[in-house]
């Protein structure tokens, strides 16, 4: 609120803060001010844009669709939120309750059942399992749930061993395999390991860069990059723009649905289910606009409307050329 005071303006973006504290923050100030958890929000939504293109890649509809998570701290629990959000905009016959049954987490207990023995934590508690046995490892959940797809947030290195690797290929024609914990040395696997141990057809994406993968047939796979930056500086910055009251969950999942849209036939060819980074100015202004047209739907911008929101954006837009 300090901030606010002092710059009633700004738009604060926050991070890093622990889990017991990082969910009662955000609930406890985003209607009071502009602001967002990027660790919530800005990887959910990424990873969202990315799960909408996997989706298409595989054919498999969210109905069917069955998430297993290797983790289950402020990240993990902020992708299954944004996934949650697409599959209700994707499928309007399910319902909320009927989405988080797709999701299975495992912590470092295990399985997250709503039996285990102990305070379960809070932010936990939505996806807790409450018609699952206590499962201990992870493989041995990917053995019983046979998963649609495999998320990684654990920070644990080469936790997507091989053995599990061959098992999501086993149970899917294209499983989805994010292995998305930063720095590399603790991606739960490499680009190279998902597309060896499935001959290359699962649908990958990383944290952290990985190379370009040629495969022995001479198919040259480029692993996607679920990076933070894709979303929050047009987030951050339509938000900002249009002196929004406060950044909606609507806004956020503006901002991954145009996200996901900038992902060309061509790059799905070439293994990407994100578009390229040398074109982050263009995907910053179509999130921007997409996240300004958004707030002035809900009657949250204090603005005027512009004529051309792409004209208005652009305008705006910092660049650091001297």
């Amino acid at each position: 609120m300090a901030v606010k005071d002092k710059w009633p303006n700004a738009l604060l973006q926050f991070e890093d803060f622990s889990n017991n504290h990082c969910f009662d923050l955000l609930d406890k100030y985003r209607h009071r001010m502009r602001c967002f958890n990027d660790d919530i929000q800005g990887t959910g939504a990424v990873i969202a844009a990315g799960f909408i293109t996997a989706v298409k890649v595989t054919g498999v509809p969210h109905s069917m669709q069955k998430i297993v998570f290797h983790g289950a701290g402020s990240a993990g629990i902020g992708v299954a939120d944004q996934i949650v959000q697409v599959m209700l905009t994707a499928d309007h016959t399910l319902s909320p309750e009927d989405c988080r049954a797709r999701f299975y987490f495992v912590d470092s207990k295990g399985l997250v059942t709503s039996t285990r023995p102990g305070t379960l934590e809070k932010h936990k508690i939505p996806y807790a399992r409450a018609d699952s046995r206590e499962i201990s490892t992870l493989i041995d959940v990917i053995r019983e749930v046979k998963p649609t797809a495999l998320i990684g947030l654990s920070g644990q290195g080469g936790a997507f061993d091989k053995e599990i690797i061959e098992l999501m290929g086993k149970n899917w024609p294209k499983p989805i395999i994010f292995a998305l914990s930063n720095p590399t040395k603790n991606a739960e696997c490499t680009a190279e390991a998902a597309y060896r141990a499935t001959d290359g057809r699962c649908v990958y994406a990383s944290g952290s860069p990985f190379a370009p993968v040629e495969m022995d047939d001479g198919r040259l796979l480029y692993p996607g990059q679920g990076n933070n930056m894709y979303i929050f500086p047009g987030l951050g910055f339509g938000a900002w723009l249009c002196q929004s009251k406060e950044v909606s969950d609507e806004m956020i999942i503006a901002a991954a649905t145009a996200l996901a849209e900038f992902v060309t036939p061509a790059d799905i060819s070439l293994g990407r289910i994100y578009p390229a980074l040398d074109t982050i100015r263009e995907i910053s202004c179509g999130i921007a606009i997409r996240v300004i047209d958004v707030a002035f739907s809900q009657q949250l911008a204090q603005i005027e409307r512009p004529s051309d929101l792409k004209a208005f954006v652009k305008e705006h837009m910092y660049n650091p050329t001297y």
